[in-house]
């Protein structure tokens, strides 16, 4: 898959991943540049490093100077570039019949967007897309939380979300908006094979114009004992309601 060229980053805001899962899953990336690599002697016996990537060897507390307080680094910690972007078209060129898109209409919490790309890679999405303007950036927290995935789902970030659903659209994807506020249940708003979820911001939901740019609004069968969840967890269940609808 194509990407755009590669921006050089400020030093100061390059991204650092910390922990087994997020920094093996670097390290294995070809698209990514790893900058430096500090580590334990303890942990490094179970990496096999690139002789050209720059190893430092540090004790443990080194590294939690590394990272934020209390950070779970677990004895090695990457200092690397962001991965260059994605164009859009080409990832909806590799569109499959049951492998669904995410859309995030300005999900900001690195948490939940990692959380939410390790859902994506469970269940075999496309890739999720957000607007480069309401998504966080890459970082430690949210490769912390996706697992490994921030290195294998595609991630498309566009300038204008309502014109991707647009292209979207285009590309054959039956585009369904989750929303509490509509009596269809999501079960009943799949159809075609080409399904886009789209998620709103916790608390906001979807903005109006993203809401207008869907082919149906449904809602997840939850009970009325709580009124919403969160988007993680709402993405991880519609993931899974597509796969079961494809089966």
């Amino acid at each position: 898959m194509r990407r755009k060229a590669r921006q050089a980053t400020n030093p100061q805001n390059r991204p650092r991943f910390w922990g087994r899962h997020a920094v093996s899953a670097a390290l294995a990336n070809p698209e990514r540049r790893i900058i430096r690599v500090s580590v334990t002697r303890e942990a490094a016996v179970d990496y096999d490093f690139d002789p050209a990537t720059p190893v430092t060897y540090a004790d443990a507390a080194d590294l939690g100077r590394l990272v934020p307080k209390d950070a779970p680094h677990q004895g090695i910690v990457a200092e690397v570039e962001k991965l260059p972007d994605i164009w859009l078209g080409d990832l909806l060129d590799e569109a499959e019949e049951g492998r669904p898109l995410l859309v995030l209409d300005q999900v900001t919490d690195p948490h939940n967007v990692g959380a939410i790309l390790r859902s994506a890679a469970a269940f075999n999405a496309l890739g999720i897309v957000t607007q480069d303007r309401h998504a966080p950036p890459e970082s430690g927290a949210l490769a912390k939380a996706a697992s490994g995935a921030l290195e294998t789902v595609p991630w498309v970030r566009v300038v204008n979300l309502a014109r991707a659903l647009e292209e979207i659209a285009e590309a054959g994807f039956w585009r369904v908006g989750l929303t509490g506020h509509t009596n269809t249940f999501l079960a009943d708003a799949l159809g075609p094979k080409k399904i886009a979820l789209v998620l709103g911001a916790e608390g906001e939901g979807m903005r109006q114009n993203t809401q207008t740019h869907c082919d149906a609004l449904a809602k997840l069968p939850i009970s009325d004992r709580i009124e919403s969840l969160n988007v993680s967890n709402a993405a991880a269940i519609a993931l899974y309601a597509v796969a079961a609808h494809k089966g």
